[in-house]
């Protein structure tokens, strides 16, 4: 099977502006009205609208691996690395401070060179015990031979289907000063198809053992701050690519079995950059509805625990909020988780879902939902 990198003219791409046109257009309009819309919140709604964003972000790459974060954790350990402002900060482990110390080099130094020793310190950083799961791999350093070829696969033990094979190790030196030199020069290509085309690059070469689709995302992030001169992240290509990996992983095995033309991948890639917009206008309105939360009860007194439970439920609380769940969260004593929640309860604030008994949950009432 013949993948694009042993065509004879690797890594020479061409693509059709007259294809992509329409979609560039649309995109930048977008991208600079989201901005403008987001850089009028103000300073304390801009601070949690990028904070939500990172959040989701740092989540996102990360579950397309398969490996799930902790949310208070990431929150937490971007907060204490932004300077935000934050009650409860949450101890996070070493894997969470890795992937958020990758994501935060990438876009708040987004004007710094790209370099192998740069790349090995992500590389380092995502893997800090050396391990991914079980098994020991190669860390800060291109990955060799010694495990035979580099391939995607998926199926049983016996049954699995190679969707890709990268490039041969004997290779990446090459390879990665090609892409490398390539990626700080001043080229004159767009920012947004720039960002595409190091993504698909980075991760058909697949330097790494493993870490490849986190560090592309991450480049990706790189080139769309670069394009936007800031280091403030309100929309989340990762979160967006997540909740479409099957046909992210369908165009990019197609584009790596195919020809030098790539113009069908920056077609998907620009939807799906759009369609990251559009879920941004949610975070957007999730960040006025917890401002408008507390400036509607700005006047009722409400304990430290309370406020910290309420901050959860506004963030997005998973799954369904019970006594016992108030309790571990706001770690007080069942008796005291009670007496919150029926207090809630009487100011209107918490109501009680369907159901009862042991498994009685509690949610946000609607009567003062932000409408606007």
């Amino acid at each position: 099977m013949k993948y694009i990198h042993d065509l004879k003219k690797w890594p020479e791409f061409t693509w059709s502006l007259e294809r992509l046109a329409n979609q560039l257009a649309d995109i930048g309009h977008r991208q600079g009205r989201l901005i403008g819309r987001m850089e009028g919140l103000g300073f304390t709604l801009r601070e949690e609208a990028v904070l939500q964003t990172l959040t989701e972000d740092v989540i996102k790459s990360s579950e397309i691996e398969g490996e799930h974060l902790d949310r208070e954790q990431v929150r937490s350990s971007l907060a204490r690395r932004l300077g935000i402002e934050i009650g409860g900060l949450k101890h996070s482990e070493r894997n969470v401070e890795g992937v958020v110390e990758m994501m935060l080099d990438a876009t708040q130094r987004f004007n710094k060179p790209l370099t192998a020793e740069r790349l090995f310190g992500w590389h380092s950083a995502l893997f800090p015990t050396g391990r991914s799961g079980l098994s020991k791999i190669r860390v800060g350093k291109w990955r060799d031979a010694s495990s035979g070829p580099m391939q995607v696969v998926s199926g049983p033990m016996g049954k699995t289907r190679v969707h890709y094979q990268a490039p041969d190790a004997e290779k990446l030196n090459d390879e990665m000063r090609v892409f490398l030199a390539w990626f700080n020069s001043k080229n004159l290509i767009n920012p947004v198809l720039k960002s595409a085309l190091a993504h698909f690059w980075f991760v058909t070469v697949h330097p790494f053992e493993d870490g490849n689709g986190r560090i592309a995302r991450a480049i990706s992030d790189m080139v769309l701050a670069r394009s936007e001169t800031s280091p403030q992240r309100f929309y989340s290509m990762s979160a967006q690519i997540c909740t479409e990996r099957k046909a992210y992983y369908k165009i990019l095995e197609s584009t790596q079995k195919g020809g030098l033309e790539i113009t069908d991948w920056f077609e998907w890639y620009l939807g799906c950059l759009g369609r990251a917009f559009t879920h941004a206008e949610t975070i957007l309105a999730s960040v006025l509805k917890k401002d408008h939360f507390w400036e509607t009860h700005k006047d009722v007194p409400l304990n430290d625990r309370q406020k910290k439970i309420i901050n959860r439920l506004l963030d997005g609380f998973e799954g369904n909020l019970t006594s016992s769940k108030w309790a571990r969260l706001a770690k007080c004593s069942q008796d005291s988780a009670s007496r919150d929640i029926d207090d809630l309860m009487n100011r209107k604030i918490l109501i009680k879902n369907p159901g009862g008994g042991r498994s009685t949950s509690y949610s946000l009432a609607s009567t003062w939902q932000y409408s606007g």
